[in-house]
């Protein structure tokens, strides 16, 4: 058990490291973007998500070469490439030099790999508990994140944060190394090697599946595109500084915190996970259209942003343990690529479509179509809560 539980902290601190990397520029890039050679706001939503597209595209093959090589040998060239994209990002000027390092930074998708080797390293009984770990850690790094990035930008421009990101990933590495332990069954990679080709496309088929990587998809495009107004709204709404943001961010997420995890509790122990779940999209819908509608009220705004983070918080930490559960066990690795890839895909839809509405409509407009769309995957969660495990 000992073992279990440095396997699943371990591989929680490296998703922490990641992820930290890819969420700091969200509540500061619109912002400070101007600096950048031929910036606009749809070419920055671009910079913003772009890193997503790379992510989805990269995601099943180095999920499939996972299978093949070994999850560590992977994990290890995925961080390798995200910290050269950091540098690329942190070196560039113009926005097109922005959007490539972006783009090489999603193009280091190790996700499935990491949550693979979680799956490798924990016994059947304790994988679910472990996946909510791994998903609790990216509530977690993005915390963290969105408070750390208007601090950095105070301290050193955004180009320390992209600095901080390519070192984070070489701590990264030197995690996986010296502290995540060796898979212990070698067999796995074996009987995956023959069998994750021919079942791609069941997997895809799959209507459980399905569901949650369609959720994942609906909760990163949300993400992702509330972030292209959110900063603008904290300036005009509140009348805060870019560096001054991270007093919104730390109070509305520690509160949401201290009530998420209650809901996480009694969603794990007491098996109301087929309500609270869908009852946690139904409040991110009611909150995103509290946000479109609260004008210059800058209570009805923080209060509609401390809902959002619960909401979000209690599904980003559930998905990853319902993928765990219905994924079947010989094709881990390809299942979990499946589901990543709808994460990222839908962080670049989020990020392309938000830019483009904020520069051709208004900050409402992106919250709308957000509202549209979790409207969407609360129907779809409703009539299949039985389902959920």
């Amino acid at each position: 058990m000992s073992s279990e539980v440095r396997a699943v902290s371990s591989l929680a601190l490296l998703y922490v490291i990641r992820m930290l990397g890819l969420f700091m520029v969200l509540p500061v890039l619109m912002l400070s973007g101007d600096s950048y050679i031929g910036s606009s706001p749809a070419s920055l939503g671009l910079a913003l998500g772009v890193y997503g597209l790379t992510q989805a595209v990269f995601q099943i093959p180095l999920g499939f070469l996972s299978d093949l090589w070994g999850r560590k040998q992977v994990i290890v060239l995925g961080l390798l490439v995200f910290a050269a994209g950091s540098a690329i990002a942190a070196y560039s000027d113009s926005i097109t030099g922005l959007i490539i390092g972006r783009a090489m930074q999603g193009s280091g998708a190790i996700a499935s790999a990491v949550m693979a080797l979680v799956a490798d390293l924990t016994s059947d009984e304790s994988r679910t508990k472990a996946m909510a770990t791994i998903g609790a850690s990216i509530g977690v790094s993005f915390a963290i994140a969105i408070i750390l990035g208007p601090l950095l930008v105070g301290v050193g421009g955004i180009d320390l944060i992209f600095w901080v990101t390519a070192a984070l990933a070489c701590v990264g590495i030197l995690v996986l190394l010296f502290v995540v332990p060796n898979p212990t069954q070698k067999t796995v990679a074996a009987q995956q090697r023959k069998v994750v080709p021919s079942m791609l496309l069941p997997l895809l088929k799959n209507p459980i599946l399905l569901r949650l990587d369609f959720g994942i998809f609906c909760l990163h495009c949300v993400l992702m595109g509330v972030f292209v107004s959110i900063p603008y709204m904290i300036t005009h709404t509140i009348g805060l500084e870019t560096a001054n943001h991270w007093w919104v961010y730390l109070g509305v997420l520690l509160g949401s915190f201290v009530v998420m995890i209650p809901l996480m509790i009694v969603s794990e122990r007491h098996k109301k996970t087929s309500v609270i779940f869908p009852g946690c999209i139904a409040a991110m819908l009611i909150s995103l259209a509290a946000i479109a509608v609260s004008g210059a009220s800058a209570f009805l705004f923080l209060v509609a942003l401390f809902v959002f983070f619960v909401a979000f918080n209690y599904l980003e930490a559930s998905l990853p343990a319902q993928i765990s559960k219905a994924s079947p066990a010989e094709t881990k690795g390809t299942a979990l690529g499946v589901f990543s890839t709808s994460q990222f895909l839908g962080a670049f839809v989020g990020g392309v479509v938000g830019g483009n509405l904020y520069q051709s409509y208004s900050s409402s407009a992106v919250f709308w179509a957000a509202v549209v769309l979790v409207g969407v995957w609360l129907v779809v969660s409703w009539f299949s809560r039985n389902k959920v495990a």
